[in-house]
This record gives C-alpha cells, structure tokens and sequence, in this order.
C-alpha cells in the first residue's frame, strides 16, 4: 500500500476490527470517513485520533436504506476514496428455522446489499483516479458449514466470491481487491442479542485472535497483492481442509 496521505473509508467503525482498522490507518490518512450506528463511538473515536488524522464521522445503520444513502454520500462528498475497507457485518446465532427471518435479512442488508452499494458507488473514482483498493472483510466461514449461523456464513461466501471475481474485473484499471477472512476474533459481535445462547468459553484459547493482529495482517498484505486472505496458521489450515472435502464431495 502507498505511503500517501490517503482518504478512506471505514463501515463497522465503532468497535472490534473496524476501530482497529481506523486507528491502524490513521497515520496513513488524511480523511477516514468512519461509518457506523453508534454516533457517541465515533465521536469517541474522532477524539482519539484526531492528532493523527481527520475522522469524519457518519452515523448510519447500513441495514436500511436510509443508512446506505447517508453512507454513499459521504462518500462522494468527502471522497473520493483511494480505500475502502467494507467491515460492517452482523449474525444472528441459532437454527435458522427457529430465527427471526427478520434477523436473518438484515444480515444480508449490512453483510453483502450495503458492501455492493459501496463498493459501486467508489469504483469509477477510483478507476478515474488510476488506482484504489477496497477490502471486504469476509469470515473463514465462508469455506466452512456454519451450524447456527447459515445465513452469515453464506453471506460470507458471497462476499469472498464477488472479491475474487470482481478483482479480475478491475485489476487492469490498477485496483487491487482482498477478500480478509478471519477465524475466532476477540470483538463485540459475540456479546450481541443476537448471539443469546453463544458461548464463547467452548471455544479453545488457541482459535481466537485480536482484533489488531487481524487488522495488520490484512494491511501488510496489501502488497503482496493477494486477493484471499485467511487470519492465522490455524485457520488456514482449517479452510484448506474444508475446501479439499468439498472438492472430494462433489459427484
């Protein structure tokens, strides 16, 4: 990734990697346009940065269509964005016919409709401006079965689908695309009501990671300019079984 000063954008920026994401990009910004729903977080977080870069702030729950609106503006009016690190995502845990499917689609609104509206919306800037990158932040569930959380590992799969089909689309105008997929990260996802019955202790110490050591394995590897990135020795291994039993299951 260039050293310029550049301008980004950030959606899920009020907590876990999407905070992280900020503060690990401040000293390479001038602008990051943060998004989330939690207007006193991204105050907070603007006050916290504000020595090394410029955070405007914008409150909007991308699981509407008024949040996505605000979000694209921003965009546009602040922009253009030379990255654009599409984070915000959310799950609800449990069998999906016993989840609310109202719960279910506001997944697939935050997890992939308000990434498609954004990621749309910076491309001919970028493609105009002869380079950029967008990270969609994926999951390591996009290559495993998710029990109790199908809807936002399918999402995920998605989202790590369009990233490499959409990197051979815009790789010759100079954009790079990464698809980040991380394993068990130590944020607040998992404290939502949405995740009422998860518990995190039956998941061994050794699968989770912090969400600054996702965050600087995600921009490193921007330079190495792969566009599938898996967080940790552990998932990698994990995906990479994964992928061979579904290539051994198919008839």
């Amino acid at each position: 990734m260039s050293d310029k000063q550049m301008i980004a954008m950030v959606t899920g920026a009020s907590s876990g990697l999407g905070a992280e994401y900020c503060r690990q990009l401040a000293s390479r910004c001038k602008v990051i346009i943060a998004v989330a729903r939690r207007a006193d977080r991204l105050e907070s977080l603007r006050e916290e940065l504000a020595v090394q870069t410029e955070i405007v702030p914008v409150a909007a729950d991308l699981a509407t269509v008024e949040g996505v609106t605000l979000a694209t503006e921003a965009l546009r009016q602040k922009g253009p964005v030379d990255l654009l690190v599409n984070n915000a995502g959310i799950s609800a845990f449990g069998p999906y016919t016993d989840a609310g499917i109202d719960d279910q689609l506001r997944t697939v609104r935050v997890n992939i409709d308000a990434l498609l509206v954004l990621s749309r919306a910076a491309l001919p800037f970028m493609r105009e401006a002869g380079g950029g990158t967008i990270v969609n932040v994926a999951s390591i569930g996009a290559f495993l079965p998710m029990k109790d959380t199908a809807v936002y590992g399918a999402s995920k799969a998605f989202v790590h689908s369009f990233s490499e089909s959409l990197q051979n689309e815009v790789r010759a105008d100079n954009i790079q695309v990464q698809c980040v997929c991380p394993g068990m990260t130590r944020t607040e996802i998992h404290d939502s009501d949405l995740f009422a019955g998860f518990d995190k202790t039956k998941v061994p110490d050794e699968l989770w990671m912090s969400a600054d050591e996702v965050v600087a394995i995600s921009l490193n590897a921007l330079d190495e300019n792969a566009v599938t990135l898996v967080t940790g020795d552990q998932n990698v291994a994990m995906a990479r079984a994964a992928a061979l039993a579904t290539v051994a299951s198919i008839q």
